[in-house]
């Protein structure tokens, strides 16, 4: 699968945030605060794999349609992912 610079994008981004979570953990920042962040990683991180899987899954669905096979086994792989990942 080609990733795309979006996607690229999305996990440089989520990398800043972890590293800034982790400076403010070293700099012993309000348990609040911390926690929104980590939050805003997870939820930034769920996207991306959502992004990931739907287009791994589009791209995989309009290969079997072209190839004239079922679709139905990549539709069942991406929902698993999706909820493994939760």
């Amino acid at each position: 699968m080609e990733y795309t610079d979006q996607m690229k994008n999305r996990v440089k981004r989520i990398e800043g945030q972890v590293k800034a979570i982790l400076r403010m953990m070293e700099e012993e920042k309000d348990c609040k605060d911390l926690v929104v962040q980590l939050s805003a990683a997870r939820n930034a991180l769920d996207r991306t794999i959502g992004l990931v899987v739907s287009t791994n899954l589009e791209h995989c669905v309009r290969e079997q349609i072209e190839k004239g096979e079922d679709t139905e086994q990549f539709i069942q792989e991406a929902v698993n992912l999706l909820v493994k990942s939760r």
